[in-house]
């Protein structure tokens, strides 16, 4: 590239989309570390529960129609670090078991273009029940092009018909990093938006990421009329564009909208889709659009287009729903592409209960005003506030040495409460590549608790993880909870290993006289 310091592209196809698959690609799990890419805002427990609730509903309107021996499918686009897929599918199911109702079984299949993040997803210990279960698979898929679904577990192949089932596609943080198109109306016309990019020194020994970052865009514009023919596949929403917009820069989703049709196409039923994103479905947020600016974050994104996505989809039947009110953070839809969609009522309902009465973007809005706010917190807000959250491991970690200051002036409920909680936090807690030891604070929390039974299994857990050597104290809490449980033997074990690591440790020192 030393020769090539500048260059035009057609948007969708500029160097931009190979930098971002080649991150990924060689990132893989890695990419989500320290929230380089960020990932908690669409995999939390919040959003988790609210798309199961809209997957049971559609599990109990397809049961309503008399459909329940076929599979469903549920297919998550660029799963990315696993944690969303892991927490639909375990409140999926303790929906399921609390319900006790007759339901068609259902099948998770999580997909990514990288496959190091293919391998890890398959050998994460959390997913190793579901996989058992032949509830949950994975496959290779590539946005731009694939027709069919090669399944690696059951290693079968998903062709065009081949779904008795409508499919549910999961898609976060997806239509926002995948090629775009990028058109401007002005004067009722369209134009193409080429981007000219300047590249910096040495482009080529850079890693995507600082390439990515370093590099300059800038827009060129020529006149592009075959959208506006008749034959043009999307020819009514940039119809709409030409007259109600002016001076508009608007990203086209072409390579989303396509591959929602190559999906389509594999069901014989139609699809619906639960999406989460930067992405705007109102007419009046794209005009005046200015250029568009990446947003870096190791990769990159931009605005997804929800309105065009929207408009083509209910052109051919489907019904939309997304919120009232305005988002701040992240918008979240679901877009029934089915026949008589009005009669998936327990689906709409789900929407209406668990995004359009209080969704994950409110959540984020509240926790970003609460993480400011834990060092104020009594002890029953930050125990609602993690029952809010759906005991998410994230705010325990933040409040977890809060509450430990609260204990002195907790009430037995509230110890319960929070006994409670862990165990639940826990249950449904999926790890991530940078691990964080949340089987020791929990441990902790228990031990000043003094219910040591409880706090031993979570010590012991950490322990056994740990690869570095265990620190003394802990090893000496392990010992106290021993010693209160009957298990002087391993009390004692403890308390020696306490004392090699520090025998200078004195409670330690005093406990080892007990057994003199």
């Amino acid at each position: 590239m030393a020769d090539k310091e500048q260059q035009s592209f057609r948007f969708s196809e500029a160097p931009i989309w190979d930098l971002q698959r080649t991150y990924y690609e060689e990132q893989g799990m890695k990419a989500w570390n320290n929230d380089q890419v960020p990932q908690y805002i669409t995999s939390n427990p919040m959003i988790a529960t609210a798309y199961a609730e809209m997957i049971f509903g559609f599990l109990q309107d397809r049961a309503g129609r008399g459909e329940i021996s076929e599979p469903v499918m549920i297919l998550e686009l660029g799963a990315g670090a696993g944690r969303l897929a892991f927490q639909v599918l375990h409140e999926l199911c303790e929906l399921r078991d609390y319900a006790g109702i007759e339901l068609p079984p259902f099948q998770y299949v999580m997909t990514d273009l990288a496959l190091k993040n293919i391998d890890g997803w398959r050998n994460h210990p959390a997913m190793q029940s579901f996989i058992q279960q032949g509830m949950l698979d994975f496959a290779q898929f590539d946005a731009m092009q694939d027709t069919e679904l090669h399944l690696i577990v059951t290693q079968r192949t998903i062709t065009s018909g081949d779904l008795e089932q409508p499919l549910i596609i999961v898609a976060n943080y997806f239509f926002d990093s995948i090629p775009q198109e990028l058109i401007y109306v002005g004067d009722g016309e369209i134009f193409e938006c080429d981007v000219f990019i300047t590249y910096p020194k040495n482009f080529d020994q850079l890693d995507p990421s600082v390439a990515l970052e370093e590099m300059t865009l800038n827009y060129e514009y020529r006149r592009a009329p075959e959208y506006e023919e008749v034959t043009y596949p999307y020819h009514e929403v940039i119809t709409l564009y030409q007259q109600e917009l002016e001076d508009s820069h608007i990203l086209f989703p072409v390579v989303g909208l396509s591959c929602l049709e190559r999906l389509e196409q594999l069901s014989q039923a139609g699809f619906i889709l639960l999406t989460a994103d930067k992405g705007d479905h109102r007419l009046e947020n794209w005009k005046f659009a200015e250029p568009p600016q990446l947003i870096h974050h190791g990769s990159f994104s931009l605005t997804a287009n929800y309105h065009a996505i929207q408009h083509v989809l209910e052109q051919k039947g489907a019904q939309s729903l997304f919120t009232t009110h305005h988002y701040k953070n992240i918008n979240v839809g679901c877009i029934l592409m089915l026949e008589t969609p009005k009669n998936y009522v327990n689906t709409r309902l789900a929407y209406r209960r668990f995004i359009e009465r209080f969704g994950p973007d409110d959540f984020f809005s509240m926790k970003e005003w609460v993480d400011r706010q834990v060092d104020t917190m009594e002890l029953q807000q930050i125990l609602a506030f993690w029952r809010l959250g759906g005991y998410d491991a994230e705010f325990f970690i933040q409040s977890a040495k809060v509450i430990s200051n609260l204990l002195p002036e907790a009430s037995d409920e509230e110890m319960q409460d929070i006994q409670r909680g862990i165990h639940l936090m826990w249950s449904s807690y999926y790890e991530m590549e940078q691990r964080y030891d949340l089987a020791l604070d929990a441990g902790l929390l228990l031990f000043e608790m003094d219910m040591y039974e409880d706090a031993k299994q979570f010590l012991e857990l950490s322990v056994q993880a740990d690869e570095d050597e265990p620190v003394s104290t802990v090893l000496y809490c392990l010992a106290i909870c021993c010693y209160e449980l009957g298990l002087e033997e391993a009390a004692l074990g403890y308390t020696r290993e306490a004392l090699v690591l520090e025998p200078q440790h004195e409670e330690a020192l005093e406990l080892l006289k007990c057994f003199e």
